[in-house]
């Protein structure tokens, strides 16, 4: 790998402009002039490494169902895209607690017909070895977890992942890049005493999720996030996040640990480098500008490796 791709792995540090929703922390007494139901639908247009541009449209639900002191705000999202490079996304997530939080379900669902990129496995792979391919994608991933203390959650996940009608439109073939069905049972635990889950600015959310894939591929999987947000002066919040990924087995191409998006490492192209194991130390400083607008720095340390014997920084 490249003295400058090990620079950026490692040391992500950029600057962004960008548009996020301001919503405010829950009040502690209950106020009859809060709907139950806000709607905010808006037309989503953008660019990323993935999609190139994209248009479509975006709607976000926030759910005041009890609108009582002890119920934090609910949120549905949905957002439908179609891109400049003939692709089709749709994505649809929700966060609902029931009365007082004594239950909580997290999920996502997403169909996308997609021409992607492949880059093989590993961090050393070289941009030159990319493969083009397109495949139909349908995943879905569902949480219903039990309140057992102070916002602190414990239930079963289950995860849904086809990846089907894959072809390549490149001469370069990997033998992993096929068609894959997978289905995971598991569970989490989960203590979250963020303030607000869409626009967090107080709080801590701590993780942990096992979950056991079987069909095409048997293989385990631990996911470790643990994050931190705090009120640093009026309307700037920072935030610190430890996320790590851990596969025991032999998993699809797609379920391999991945850096890229808009999650991990933002700014690099989603699964440039992958493997078996992720870990991640991730900062950001946000502030509010102007209405809905603000700016965010941002910046963190990766690391993708086969198992933890070969853990090490460069």
């Amino acid at each position: 790998m490249s003295g400058f791709m090990k620079r950026w792995i490692f040391c992500c540090l950029c600057c962004t402009i960008l548009q996020h929703c301001a919503f405010c922390a829950e009040k502690d007494t209950v106020s009859k002039e809060i709907p139950k139901i806000k709607i905010l639908p808006v037309p989503a247009f953008g660019y990323t490494p993935e999609t190139g541009f994209y248009l479509g449209v975006f709607s976000l639900f926030t759910l005041n169902i009890y609108r009582d002191t002890l119920t934090r705000a609910s949120n549905v999202k949905a957002e439908f895209d179609y891109t400049w490079r003939k692709q089709m996304i749709f994505e649809s997530s929700w966060n609902y607690f029931f009365k007082r939080e004594k239950w909580y379900t997290q999920g996502q669902v997403h169909y996308s017909k997609f021409v992607d990129l492949y880059f093989g496995i590993g961090e050393s792979t070289a941009g030159s070895s990319e493969t083009r391919y397109q495949v139909n994608r349908l995943m879905a991933n569902v949480n219903l977890l039990k309140k057992i203390g102070n916002r602190l959650f414990v239930g079963p996940k289950v995860v849904f992942k086809d990846y089907s009608k894959l072809k390549y439109f490149t001469s370069i073939q990997y033998p992993e890049l096929t068609n894959g069905k997978n289905l995971g049972l598991g569970f989490t635990v989960l203590k979250d005493t963020r303030n607000n889950l869409l626009n967090a600015s107080q709080g801590i959310y701590l993780e942990f999720t096992n979950v056991y894939n079987f069909l095409d591929s048997r293989y385990s999987k631990i996911i470790i996030d643990g994050r931190t947000y705090k009120t640093v002066i009026a309307k700037t919040v920072g935030s610190i996040r430890f996320y790590n990924e851990f596969t025991a087995g032999n998993p699809l191409f797609y379920d391999y640990a991945l850096i890229g998006s808009d999650k991990i490492v933002r700014g690099y192209y989603s699964g440039r480098f992958r493997d078996k194991n992720l870990s991640t130390l991730q900062g950001e400083v946000r502030r509010t500008l102007v209405g809905r607008f603000g700016a965010a720095v941002f910046g963190g340390i990766t690391k993708v490796y086969p198992d933890l014997r070969k853990f090490h920084v460069n």
